[in-house]
């Protein structure tokens, strides 16, 4: 995964010991949940939405929307560096995989179909992010 080059970095057994197994699947192994039951699915609360790894600022609440797809959907990151993009040509498919700046966490993907502004849709599972409320800001 090229976690040298991410300034949060854990050995495998650190980040086996910090997460959940299904988080670790899904950030560390490159796994997806399935559609529909991730927490923040059609979660729409006002806050800001963080890397379950390594409390990254990944998105905010005012660019989610519902994108039908199972998986919580935003528009664009919170800014342009906390995410960062690899080619993914796993499954018989070309997507452009996003992974936190951060630690390296398997994020989701990006894919050209969101609406404006950016006509982005960063399709994230609900296990790599931790939320905050507003409020709790």
């Amino acid at each position: 995964m090229g976690e040298n080059k991410y300034p949060r970095q854990r050995s495998d057994a650190e980040w086996q010991s910090e997460l959940t197994p299904e988080q670790y699947r899904v950030c560390r192994q490159k796994g997806t949940e399935r559609p529909h039951t991730g927490e923040y699915d059609q979660h729409f609360v006002a806050g800001k939405y963080q890397c379950v790894c390594c409390g990254e600022e990944l998105f905010v609440s005012d660019t989610k929307f519902d994108a039908g797809c199972g998986w919580p959907s935003f528009n664009q990151p919170a800014n342009e560096s906390c995410i960062g993009e690899n080619r993914d040509l796993s499954h018989g498919m070309i997507r452009t995989e996003v992974v936190c700046n951060g630690c390296g966490a398997h994020l989701g993907h990006v894919f050209p179909d969101g609406p404006a502004p950016t006509g982005l849709r960063y399709c994230i599972n609900s296990v790599s992010l931790d939320f905050t409320a507003k409020e709790e800001q």
